[in-house]
């Protein structure tokens, strides 16, 4: 069984997901194989809030080149975007990047 800390892997802290913030929707790189309610139990045991809805987004990797041929990509992730309820605490984690 996986813990919350391999379930949530970083925030994603971008200029949209900092304006997202005052509405009480934050951003996070999961893990690729993680389910909805499994995310959603991971914030709520990890930052101790009550969360009302989660979105997920399967990110491809981009394509890179180092030179002519050696063309390579990176590799994919999952984005989930969780939203408070309402009556739940904010995150303190965001709050001095706004």
């Amino acid at each position: 069984m996986k813990s919350a800390y391999d379930i949530v892997i970083k925030p994603i802290i971008t200029e949209q997901s900092m304006e997202d913030t005052e509405s009480k929707k934050y951003v996070f790189q999961v893990a690729t194989d993680a389910n909805k309610i499994e995310i959603r139990k991971a914030v709520e045991e990890i930052f101790g809030v009550k969360v009302a809805q989660v979105n997920t987004i399967r990110m491809m990797g981009k394509l890179k080149r180092t030179g002519r041929y050696p063309e390579g990509r990176r590799s994919s992730w999952k984005k989930a975007v969780v939203k408070l309820t309402p009556d739940s605490k904010t995150i303190e984690f965001f709050e001095g990047m706004v």
